[in-house]
């Protein structure tokens, strides 16, 4: 009996039971991707279900849920120290995309979607980006094949080159925040390194994320489009907002902590939902050229944010 020809209620039922158990602590936010991933391959995932539209929502609603268990203080720390590689590392990379890409011959519409989440924060900035530079459904589609790949990877990779160089938890969140792209695979690879790490990570990935406007902006610009679709991403505001409030009324910490967990748990959920979307035809998709564009920036981005955090710890 094939996979499909199962009756429908018992081909969902595994997805309904991973579900379920992404809100237990015993299920880590990488397991939740491959799991996913599994059931897309499978074809054990529900038709019809916008996992996108669920997935950005309930993204945005666990990273402001994040800013009640992130001290104010810290969050200004790590801003400050960090504003100077995150500035760097966006321009940094944006004009290597643009030069490979030309180098290379690969579409300049594709390329500077996929440097632009290379640069930024992956699927989120493809997608303020896209309207911005008249972008097809194609080169779209490419551009987040290519970055959700990539995503997947540094979901493992990332934790494991932490662990083996010994890095503290401030230099990995760090380092995640720069060159992991999607907010959720950030968040994800900083959570099974440690709290501290996440904090960091999500303080200052979100920190990149306002960038968004600026660089969509520019780019309808360098592509002379006549649309000027900005997405703001408002939810950033609101994590501000959250980190603020908690700081202001300390006397209910017990219910801030409460929050963060659940937040915490909620991204599991998103990890799960995004390897729902994930599948073996989307990912051949991307094609070899725009991926190994998309290989090339994200080995740059790594090393070179990696080699700098190393030597001012060791500076």
């Amino acid at each position: 009996m094939s996979c499909n020809s199962l009756p429908v209620k018992l081909r969902y039922l595994p997805f309904v039971l991973i579900l379920l158990a992404c809100l237990t602590p015993y299920l880590t936010s990488p397991t939740a991707l491959v799991l996913g991933f599994l059931l897309a391959t499978l074809g054990w995932v529900p038709g019809g279900l916008p996992l996108a539209k669920i997935t950005k929502r309930l993204l945005a609603y666990s990273i402001v849920g994040l800013g009640f268990g992130i001290p104010l203080q810290q969050a200004l720390s790590v801003t400050s120290d960090g504003i100077g590689l995150i500035v760097a590392s966006i321009a940094g990379t944006l004009i290597l995309g643009t030069v490979l890409a030309r180098f290379i011959g690969l579409n300049a519409t594709a390329g500077h979607l996929i440097a632009s989440g290379t640069a930024i924060c992956g699927g989120s900035a493809i997608a303020a980006v896209a309207p911005a530079v008249n972008a097809d459904d194609d080169q779209t589609a490419v551009a987040l094949g290519t970055v959700f790949l990539l995503n997947s990877l540094a979901l493992f990779l990332f934790p494991l080159i932490g662990h083996a160089l010994n890095l503290d938890q401030h230099t990995f969140g760090t380092w995640a925040a720069i060159a992991i792209h999607d907010t959720s695979s950030v968040v994800g690879a900083a959570s099974a390194y440690g709290e501290e790490a996440l904090k960091t990570a999500t303080t200052l990935k979100l920190a990149r994320a306002l960038w968004i406007v600026p660089v969509a902006l520019l780019s309808a610009w360098m592509f002379r489009s006549e649309s000027k679709k900005v997405t703001i991403p408002y939810f950033i505001l609101f994590y501000c907002a959250a980190i603020g409030f908690s700081d202001q009324l300390p006397q209910f910490e017990v219910v801030y902590q409460q929050i963060f967990g659940l937040a915490k748990q909620a991204l599991v959920v998103c990890l799960f939902l995004i390897g729902c979307s994930l599948s073996v035809r989307r990912l051949r998709a991307a094609g070899a050229k725009p991926l190994m564009f998309g290989i090339v920036l994200w080995i740059v981005i790594s090393t070179s944010s990696l080699a700098w955090l190393l030597s001012q710890t060791n500076g």
